[in-house]
């Protein structure tokens, strides 16, 4: 099964779209993680068209008719694995532990909010994947998002991939 996973896509506060080759690995998934702040019930409606299978949860940035569609933690089984998104976490430090201890029935936690990429182990297994942003990159030196194989219960193949300044959309511009 081919994930795509994404968080913080502030569409179009902080573009216009999502980057092509993002769009492109969004047609090509079997499933779709979105970890919040879509900022767009426009992109929803696109990524629900386009994508096979979405899970997806609401962020802090997200209003209220998102809200209304989204919940704030996600939790399904896929392919033999546990799964629960959510936006935030907290700070970074000490993260491992809480989100175990949040977590405890999972094997795989999904979230956003820094826009900053992770990718950890926490005690007793469950693994945190945080795919950064592919719009808005702000401290980090390229704009993210991951893709992931999931098979049997096993997450492999993910790739963290840097959105290139070529192949993304251009931020809005204020009146």
């Amino acid at each position: 099964m081919r994930l795509v996973i994404m968080a913080d896509t502030h569409v179009p506060k902080r573009a216009r779209d999502l980057p092509s080759g993002l769009w492109a690995a969004v047609d090509a998934a079997d499933l779709v993680i979105h970890a919040g702040d879509w900022v767009s019930v426009e992109l929803l409606d696109e990524v629900e068209r386009r994508s096979a299978r979405l899970i997806g949860v609401h962020g802090n940035n997200d209003g209220p008719q998102l809200r209304a569609r989204l919940p704030e933690i996600a939790r399904v089984q896929v392919a033999g694995m546990r799964i629960a998104v959510v936006h935030e976490t907290g700070p970074a430090g000490g993260r491992e532990r809480r989100c175990a201890a949040r977590f405890p029935d999972c094997d795989l936690l999904v979230f956003g909010h820094s826009h900053i990429p992770w990718d950890s182990d926490a005690p007793g297994g469950l693994r945190l994947l945080n795919p950064g942003s592919p719009t808005d990159r702000r401290r980090q030196p390229y704009a993210t998002y991951l893709t992931a194989e999931l098979a049997d219960g096993r997450l492999d193949a993910v790739t963290l991939h840097e959105v290139t300044p070529s192949s993304r959309p251009q931020r809005r511009r204020s009146p």
